[in-house]
Order: structure tokens, then sequence, then C-alpha cells
């Protein structure tokens, strides 16, 4: 399995999953000195729009847009031509074919990464829903439509990630949410369901890991962060 040459200080995107700007500000100057890549999702877009985009971007830091764009097309491609020379790396969306190919249109430089199935999300899930068949399953098939379509990556858990891999090559990337620190995976309570470690989802193909709540609610979190870089460069290695 290739190795790609992304910086360890990049490898954590930390999910900037607060409800205001000057949160957010707090938490990117507490941990800019370890991480240079941070999540803005739904929540925090909302409070603070895209002057919080602008400003983590003006101190030199990479930013991936999590608002996982499911709208018509048109409004989708408009979405996303809001991004167009601000230094956004990432944008996600999450929809059927047209979404997709709508959002890839309009990407100007913009990295376009496909959510597969929400790590919130299982099995009894799908039944709810009416729909059969593995979470597995659904997120390969739709892994290969949106690299079919020109996403440049997708958003997976890492239990998915070395199926992705298997099937789908290395020319493409995998940023994975749902990751807990090494020996914790099943300790911590919340609303995520298909988590895994650090070093099992950089062993199993993941590019990125997208981590939270186990930095944010840490008694020490740089501590953690330097302790989740660490299973990342031992994945590394094991892959080489």
């Amino acid at each position: 399995m290739q190795t790609k040459d992304i910086p360890l200080k990049e490898r954590i995107i930390f999910a900037l999953d607060v409800s205001s700007k000057k949160e957010a500000e707090e938490w990117v100057k507490r941990l800019e000195s370890h991480i240079n890549f941070f999540k803005v999702g739904l929540e925090l877009f909302i409070a603070g729009h895209f002057p919080v985009i602008d400003w983590i971007i003006g101190r030199g830091h990479k930013v991936m847009v999590d608002l996982k764009l499911f709208d018509v097309p048109e409004t989708v491609k408009s979405a996303i031509n809001q991004f167009k020379d601000r230094g956004v790396t990432f944008a996600t969306v999450h929809g059927n074919d047209p979404i997709i190919r709508a959002a890839v249109q309009e990407k100007n430089g913009v990295k376009i990464l496909a959510v597969t199935v929400l790590t919130s999300f299982d099995e009894t899930d799908m039944k709810e829903m009416g729909m059969t068949g593995k979470v597995k399953d659904l997120v390969l098939l739709r892994a290969q439509r949106a690299l079919k379509l020109g996403c440049d990556g997708v958003v997976s858990s890492g239990l998915e990630a070395n199926l992705l891999r298997q099937d789908l090559g290395e020319n493409f990337l995998i940023v994975t949410p749902g990751i807990r620190p090494g020996g914790n995976v099943e300790t911590l309570e919340d609303d995520q369901k298909r988590i895994v470690t650090a070093q099992k989802a950089i062993i199993d193909g993941a590019d990125y890991v997208v981590v939270g709540r186990p930095i944010r609610d840490a008694v020490d979190p740089i501590q953690t962060v330097i302790s989740m870089q660490e299973e990342i460069r031992k994945g590394l290695a094991l892959k080489k």
C-alpha cells in the first residue's frame, strides 16, 4: 500500500465542532503548534460563516468545509462556487449523481469529497429506512460512483478504508471520521457507531483522520494530539 506525502501535522484534521467563532479561534490558537488542518462543520459555519474560514486560512492553515451539501444541483453548484479563491482545501457533498456532478464541475481548485455513509449510521438504521444489505457494500457503491464522477476522494469510516483501497486503488483520498484514541474505542459513549483508532485507519488506507471530541474533551489536548500523531507515525511505518 502506497503512502502519500502528507505532513504529519496535517494528518489529523481537528473538528471545530463549537458554537462560536471566538471558541473556534481559541482552539486554533491552542492547537496550531501541532495541527495545521481544521474542519469547519455545519454548526460553526452557521455561527461564523466565511469570516471564520478566512481567519483560519489567513493564519496559514488548511480548512475542510464539511457541510455535506445536499440540494438541487444548481444550488450545490452555486454553493461550491462560494469557496472560489478563498483557499479552502476540502468541501464535502452528500447526494446522488447529479448533485455530485454539479459540485465537481464547479470545484475551482477545491477538492471535492463525497460522504459515503455517516459514521453514526449502521445496519440497524439501514433496515429502519427500508434498505437491505450491508453498510460496507453501500460505502463501496457510493465511493465507486463518486470517483467515476470526478470526486477527489471520499469521507468514510475506517472500517471500510481497507475495502475501498483493495477495490478502488490508491489514486484518491480517504478522510476518516469516527476516530478514537488507542485503547478507548469501546469505552467512549457518543453518537458514533462505526469507529476505529487513528493507527488502524491509517494502516487500512485512510489519508487523513478527523478528530474532535477525543481532543477537545481531553484533560491535556496537546498530549492527546501528540499521542495520536505517534499512532499515525507507527501506522505509516507499518505500511512501508
